[in-house]
């Protein structure tokens, strides 16, 4: 049934009133939920009845009604989700037909058989009269829960409190299941462990299934637990527009009803406060971390001294070993996204991938900060000396780069990584390796991390100062070259960067440029007339080589 508030068909059966009436069919729909009562004549309301009605009626019109009919009847009222019907049968019938009966049975529908010497009008009061009493009752518990929430949010205490709060009102196994934060808090303690097991294997699947997708919406449907069809309820947990987690419940011990969504509510809305509340605390500490390494790495001699001054905030040794990493961020399909868009998108991730960071960083027991700058971050790394740090920062970047890469969406991720050096005050120069490393390797590389030392002889081609000089050097080399394919529509440099790929062997430059080897030969000649340079020169060689490395960069 769809969740009602209301009093179970077994309470109504339970009220003195009811002592001489009896359910004589639909045995297990007995927990069905009666949110209000309605008293018919007439069978064929069907268009006016709600779900979770009690419908009272007599058996003047089963009387008159064949097999069929009567079996209709039973049909609506299951179909419209009805609580059950009450009939009273006499003094119209001896007793229903067996075939009514068997059918209601099948259906799960429960038909209870009402004394008749009580009026329909008494159990219509009584029930109403119940169903108000529980409903204040109801109301009186969702204040004392937010009271709870509020204490607890107030108190600073912990999610498993909140848990706890959820589970001894709705007395179903509850969970909260966090997206980016592989955190899970639940309450399955007073179950069965085989029992426990299902709940946690469904609980992952349900991540699995909905965690990646971005509607902001209550589930409520049926899921096989051990042999057995049982109500799951799941409320997200929303912050700043994402789905941050859910909150979700079984119906094992009880029926989940509007009281229970109403604590789920109630509790989602406090753990979004709380992650609210670690959001605006974490932007603090970034903002105060940033502001200091902007300082650390400054050109102005007063601002980095007052970094220096401060370094002990962070617990920073000023004579140990420093090394910096920068990662920058870029959409796959930029074009489809305007600059307000990413920047809302890298400034909403950036706390979250800030602590995955710190997390991992915890972890391997580095010491250090991790500060952000427009579409990037910067990672100041501590080693007190400088043994095993290149294995350390290997499985510390690549465990850091599946993480962030898990957690942003259509994001591409690159990691830029300085050089090691001795002192605090060189974190600068780290910085500016770092930079060089991710502008020079993402020309040159597909590679997603790459260290200042793999750059090879582009560490000295990529120094800023050099800019002019290799501009001039790629003017008088390779550029008539390039001039000459886009005039002629040739594939000159492409040839002339696979006979170095192929170490100058024609026969394999071939087979891999699908051409015949005479072409490959007239190719390499016009390469040599156009360039003015000898490919069997090794200085001629090595020039266009590096000609050749300066066009990417370039």
């Amino acid at each position: 049934m769809p969740r009602q508030n209301g009093i179970s068909l077994e309470d109504v059966l339970n009220l003195p009133i009811m002592s001489k009436c009896k359910l004589i069919s639909g045995f297990k729909g007995v927990r069905n939920t009666v949110s209000r009562v309605n008293i018919i004549a007439d069978p064929d309301i069907f268009d006016w009845v709600k779900e979770g009605e009690l419908l009272l009626t007599t058996a003047y019109s089963f009387n008159k009604a064949d097999i069929d009919y009567q079996k209709n009847i039973i049909l609506n009222s299951k179909n419209r989700d009805l609580a059950g019907i009450g009939i009273k049968i006499s003094p119209y019938l001896e007793r229903l037909n067996d075939e009514i009966l068997e059918y209601a049975d099948e259906l799960n529908f429960p038909i209870i058989e009402i004394d008749p010497d009580l009026p329909l009008s008494e159990i219509l009061m009584e029930v109403m009269k119940q169903i108000y009493n529980k409903q204040t009752t109801l109301l009186e518990r969702i204040e004392k829960a937010n009271e709870k929430f509020m204490e607890i949010m107030l108190e600073g205490k912990s999610l498993n409190e909140v848990i706890d709060v959820v589970y001894s009102n709705i007395k179903n196994p509850v969970a909260i299941i966090m997206k980016h934060q592989n955190l899970k808090y639940e309450h399955f303690q007073e179950i069965r462990e085989n029992l426990k097991e299902e709940l946690e294997k469904d609980m992952i699947k349900f991540c699995d299934s909905n965690l990646r997708f971005k509607h902001k919406r209550m589930y409520e449907d049926k899921v096989l637990i051990n042999g057995k069809f049982v109500d799951r309820m799941a409320i997200p947990i929303i912050l700043r527009d994402e789905i941050q987690g859910y909150i979700v419940s079984w119906s094992i011990d009880t029926p989940l009803g509007g009281f229970d969504l109403s604590i789920m509510e109630s509790a989602s809305t406090i753990i979004s406060l709380f992650l609210l509340q670690e959001s605006n605390v974490k932007e603090v500490e970034i903002k105060y971390r940033s502001e200091f390494f902007e300082d650390l790495i400054s050109a102005d001699s007063k601002r980095k001294g007052k970094a220096l001054d401060r370094a002990h905030f962070f617990n920073l040794v000023p004579n140990d070993y420093y090394i910096v990493e920068v990662m920058s961020f870029k959409f796959r399909n930029f074009e489809n996204y305007d600059d307000n868009f990413v920047f809302d998108y890298l400034k909403n991730h950036s706390n979250q991938v800030v602590s995955t960071i710190e997390k991992i960083m915890d972890k391997y027991k580095l010491n250090g900060i991790v500060s952000t700058k427009l579409n990037g971050i910067q990672i100041l790394i501590e080693f007190n000396n400088t043994n095993n740090y290149k294995r350390i920062l290997n499985e510390f970047n690549q465990e850091m780069y599946n993480a962030i890469n898990q957690r942003l969406d259509n994001v591409d991720i690159r990691i830029g990584i300085g050089r090691l050096y001795k002192g605090l005050e060189n974190a600068n120069k780290s910085f500016s390796d770092a930079l060089r490393t991710i502008r020079t390797g993402k020309e040159l590389t597909n590679r997603t991390i790459i260290t200042y030392e793999e750059l090879g002889v582009f560490k000295i081609l990529c120094q800023d100062s050099l800019v002019d000089e290799l501009e001039d050097f790629y003017q008088t080399t390779l550029k008539p070259l390039v001039e000459y394919d886009e005039k002629k529509s040739t594939e000159l440099v492409k040839t002339l960067q696979c006979y170095f790929d192929h170490n100058g062997n024609l026969t394999k430059m071939s087979e891999a440029l699908f051409t015949h080897y005479n072409t490959i030969l007239y190719r390499i000649n016009r390469i040599q007339e156009i360039t003015g340079l000898n490919l069997n020169d090794p200085n001629d060689r090595l020039n266009l080589e590096i000609a050749l490395k300066i066009k990417q960069m370039l």
